[in-house]
């Protein structure tokens, strides 16, 4: 599993590096607003019909009554895929007994790739909590609509394809409201504090 490297700064670069920090803090982090245009519906008024990689059949209503970690991805991912899915694990084990209270699910943007047999066998890698969710490719784009997520297939110049995707993390209340996000860059000081206010919401007002 890769994770990603911490770099550190000497001490010429300690001021440019604060005002850096409080630039990403007020427009990236946790002290910028998520743009209302971009945030996701609540889960109860989604509709989609997908599989977990046990074969169950899945859809907004699996999610509601717990809290909700969900991140788009595909098992061809090189990099970002990995390295998230290995960031929640870590996330996961620093919740300890408390993330059995969440649903933490990996959704396909690649079906065609993405069978529910490949989606077991790589989500596998990671924290046993984490689920892996297939589907027709309709029914993926309904989910992206819903969660305001974005992906495209990207020919490759060897004739294949890969995927672009977002790369942010989702959080929802137990109610199905959504609460935040978490980026690809947020360091896990902040990133665990967010699920935990996920954890901590009423199981009321979802819109």
């Amino acid at each position: 599993m890769r994770r990603r490297a911490i770099l550190g700064y000497g001490a010429p670069g300690v001021g440019a590096a604060l005002m850096l920090f409080v630039g990403w803090w007020q427009v990236d982090g946790p002290g910028g607003p998520e743009p209302i245009g971009q945030r996701p519906v609540a889960l109860t008024a989604m509709d989609f019909r997908l599989t977990d990689h046990e074969g169950n059949a899945v859809g907004p209503e699996t999610l509601i009554g717990r809290p909700t970690m969900a991140f788009f991805g595909f098992t061809y991912c090189p990099d970002v895929c990995p390295t998230t899915l290995s960031d929640i694990s870590g996330w996961l084990d620093d919740l300890g007994d408390e993330a059995d209270e969440m649903n933490v699910v990996f959704i396909t943007v690649d079906p065609e790739r993405d069978t529910v047999e490949t989606m077991a066998e790589y989500v596998g890698y990671f924290h046993p909590a984490i689920r892996g969710w297939t589907g027709p490719e309709e029914q993926i784009a309904r989910v992206a609509d819903g969660f305001h997520a974005t992906y495209e297939r990207v020919p490759t110049e060897s004739g294949d394809y890969t995927m672009n995707h977002s790369a942010s993390v989702f959080l929802f209340a137990a109610s199905g409201r959504f609460v935040t996000m978490i980026d690809y860059h947020e360091p896990r000081e902040f990133a665990v504090p967010k699920i935990r206010r996920a954890l901590e919401e009423e199981t009321e007002g979802a819109t």
